[in-house]
């Protein structure tokens, strides 16, 4: 659903993720700034940035890898104070960058490692199956070890392996840094099947056209602020923006 489905539809529906006056940083180095965020469900959100804005700093909150104030609500239950295992199994699911894949491990063993807090094991099998359909590359590599596989296909077995948690928000950190612009595309008509399948999906990119193109909301940060949101194809047309990230 679009964020303009959801606004008018704003009396009804609550977001699924709702961030208030969020700060964190590291130390006594402030990152993050009163960060205010919303994102319904079942939509593509692009949060856009040059590096070092702030982005990755944000999701490493929302995962409770770093301490933050202020408020996160993930279905209207509040994620402050809680650890990141705790966070995992309420659905917040992070694929992050550099895919960080279990290198030694095969492509197979990677993907239920994704389900390994799931109960219903005929369930994670059903979904080991769907995965690779999804992936066919992966079926064709289940048996590699996934850290001699190329950097498309790690891609691949990261967001796979993340699925495979049964996600209520999938948050892709980078997916595109460093992959051939075919890659790139395929990974981008996967994002857009499981918005359709009902997962929402929080896209974290420095390229900012990728990721306003396949998104139905965008949020721009800089320096740990949040200076710019709204509908994705306003924001990929507003001149400040093209001036700032697309070279116009």
């Amino acid at each position: 659903m679009s964020r303009a489905d959801a606004d008018a539809n704003a009396n009804n529906r609550t977001p699924l993720l709702k961030i208030q006056n969020l700060g964190a940083g590291y130390g006594e180095m402030p990152v993050l700034r009163e960060i205010e965020l919303e994102i319904f469900p079942a939509e593509m959100v692009a949060l856009v940035g040059s590096n070092g804005a702030g982005k990755t700093t944000l999701l490493r909150a929302l995962s409770r890898m770093l301490p933050s104030t202020g408020s996160i609500l993930l279905n209207g239950r509040e994620l402050n104070g809680l650890t990141s295992d705790q966070v995992f199994g309420l659905g917040l699911v992070q694929v992050p960058e550099g895919r960080q894949l279990f290198d030694r491990m095969t492509v197979q063993d990677n993907l239920l490692m994704g389900g390994y807090r799931r109960a219903d094991k005929a369930a994670v099998a059903r979904d080991l199956d769907k995965m690779y359909d999804m992936f066919p590359r992966l079926s064709e590599r289940r048996r590699q070890l996934a850290g001699s596989m190329s950097g498309g296909e790690q891609q691949m077995c990261a967001m796979a392996r993340a699925l495979m948690a049964a996600p209520v928000l999938m948050m892709v950190d980078e997916m595109s840094l460093g992959l051939a612009p075919v890659v790139v595309e395929q990974l981008m008509e996967v994002l857009a099947a499981i918005q359709r399948d009902g997962v929402t999906v929080l896209l974290v990119e420095q390229d900012v056209q990728l990721a306003l193109s396949g998104a139905d909301h965008g949020y721009v940060m800089e320096t740990g602020n949040i200076v710019r949101d709204g509908p994705a194809d306003l924001l990929i047309n507003d001149p400040a923006v093209q001036q700032a990230y697309l070279g116009l």
